[in-house]
C-alpha cells in the first residue's frame, strides 16, 4: 500500500482538489513483483460496506486513474442508495492494459490489498475484469463478489444489468409516450459488449428495431451473426444522428453525453448501461432543454450491483430478478419527482439518494 505522501504531484492535486469530494478513504496500491498499480476509492459507508467493481484499464496517467476511481466510487454510493441496498459506494481501478499485463500474480496481489481493508470495501467485476478474475481475487479476499457458481458466486452480473436497463427504457416510454411497450421503437445501442448484447436480446424479443455500433469488430460480428435483423452503423457519431431514433442507449464507457453529442442527438430518450454518462454538470439541463428524457444511468444500470450484493447472502436469481424489475417503478418515481420539483431527472435522483444517505449517516451518529 503506497503512502499518499509518496504520490506524484499530479495525483495529489487530483486527490485534494477533485470536484467529486467527500470521499472517506483513497488507497494507492503498488506491488512491484507483479506490476500491480491500483487505486481503491471509498466514497461513503453510511449505508454499509462500500460495494463497487474493479475496472482494469490503460489510463494515460496515474492522475487520470485516480480521478476515474473517485468519480466511479461516488456514482456507486448513489447507485446503491437508489437500489435500496445496505451498501455504500466504492470503486477500484487497476492501471494498465488487461490484455497484456493481467496475470494471476497481479490479481492475487490486488486481492490482498482489498482484504487489507477488512471488509470496508466489497469488490466485483467491471470493465476489463470478468468472473474468472474474481475467482482469482477471492483466493486472497473473502470480500469478493461476481465469482463463478462453481466458486460460490452468482456468475455474470451483466444479465441483470441489461434487464434493469430494459426496465428503465420501459419506464421512460411509459412516462414520455404513455405506454411502456417498445414494439416498433428504434433503439440505438453504442457498445454491445458484456451488457449491450443482452440488451439487444430483450429489445428484439419485444419487437423493437435495433441499431448498434461498437469499436470492437468482434462484438458487432457476434450480434450480426445471431440477429441478422439488427442494423449496424460505423460509429457513435452516426448512431446519435440517425433519423427516426427513439431511444439512445450508451453502453460503453462514460462521458457519452457532452455538449457536442447532446446538440445533435435525435433520440427523445437516453437510457443506457454506461456509468457516468453526463460528461460534466449542466449536461442534464441541456438534455431537458432539448426535450430529451434522461433516465439516470446509476438508477437503470443497478441490476448488476443488486445481483452481486445478493451474492453475499446466498444468491437467488429469481429474488434478484424481482428486485431488478423494480427499477421500472424507481425510474417512474424519479421522473415524477423531477416534474414536481421542476428539475431534471438526474438532479431528482441525486436528491433522493442523498436523502437516504443523510438519514443513514444521522442514524449512525455521523
Amino acid at each position: 500500500m503506497t503512502d499518499v505522501s509518496g504520490a506524484p504531484a499530479d495525483v495529489l492535486h487530483t486527490l485534494f482538489h477533485s470536484d467529486q469530494g467527500g470521499h472517506e478513504q483513497v488507497v494507492l496500491c503498488q506491488d512491484r513483483a507483479s506490476g500491480l498499480k491500483a487505486v481503491i476509492a471509498l466514497h461513503s459507508t453510511a449505508l454499509g460496506p462500500a460495494l463497487g467493481g474493479t475496472r482494469f484499464y490503460s489510463y494515460a496517467t496515474e492522475a487520470e486513474a485516480v480521478a476515474d476511481a473517485l468519480n466511479l466510487a461516488r456514482g456507486m454510493s448513489y447507485k446503491n442508495a437508489m437500489a435500496g441496498l445496505d451498501h455504500g459506494g466504492g470503486k477500484a481501478v487497476i492501471i494498465g492494459d488487461p490484455d497484456t499485463i493481467k496475470t494471476e500474480a497481479l490479481l492475487l496481489a490486488y486481492g490482498r490489498f482489498v482484504a487489507s481493508l477488512g471488509g470496508r470495501y466489497v469488490t466485483a467485476c467491471d470493465v476489463g475484469t470478468y468472473v474468472a478474475d474474481m475467482d482469482v481475487v477471492a483466493r486472497e479476499c473473502r470480500w469478493t463478489t461476481g465469482r463463478s457458481p462453481e466458486n460460490g458466486g452468482a456468475g455474470d452480473s451483466s444479465v441483470l444489468t441489461a434487464f434493469g436497463v430494459y426496465q428503465g427504457m420501459r419506464a421512460s416510454a411509459q412516462h414520455l409516450w404513455g405506454d411502456p411497450s417498445l414494439r416498433d421503437r428504434t433503439v440505438g445501442i453504442a457498445g454491445v459488449g458484456k451488457v449491450g448484447h443482452h440488451l439487444v436480446d430483450h429489445l428484439l424479443a419485444e419487437g423493437a428495431r435495433v441499431v448498434i455500433t461498437d469499436v470492437r469488430r468482434d462484438a458487432v460480428e457476434r450480434i450480426a451473426e445471431r440477429h441478422p435483423s439488427v442494423a449496424v452503423v460505423a460509429d457513435t457519431e452516426r448512431l446519435i444522428t440517425l433519423d427516426g431514433l427513439d431511444i439512445y442507449a450508451p453502453c460503453a464507457l462514460g462521458g457519452a453525453l457532452n455538449d457536442d453529442s447532446v446538440r445533435v442527438l435525435t433520440a427523445k430518450i437516453v437510457c443506457g448501461a454506461a456509468n457516468n454518462q453526463l460528461a460534466h454538470p449542466g449536461v442534464e439541463k441541456d438534455l431537458a432543454d432539448r426535450g430529451i428524457l434522461y433516465a439516470p444511468d446509476y438508477v437503470v444500470n443497478a441490476g448488476g450491483v443488486i445481483q452481486v450484493a445478493d451474492e453475499l447472502h446466498g444468491f437467488d436469481f429469481e429474488r434478484c430478478r424481482a428486485k431488478a424489475a423494480k427499477i421500472f417503478d424507481t425510474t417512474l418515481a424519479i421522473f415524477a419527482r423531477a416534474k414536481e420539483d421542476g428539475i431534471p431527472p438526474a438532479a431528482a435522483a441525486d436528491r433522493i439518494a442523498e436523502q437516504r444517505m443523510h438519514e443513514a449517516a444521522r442514524a449512525r451518529g455521523r
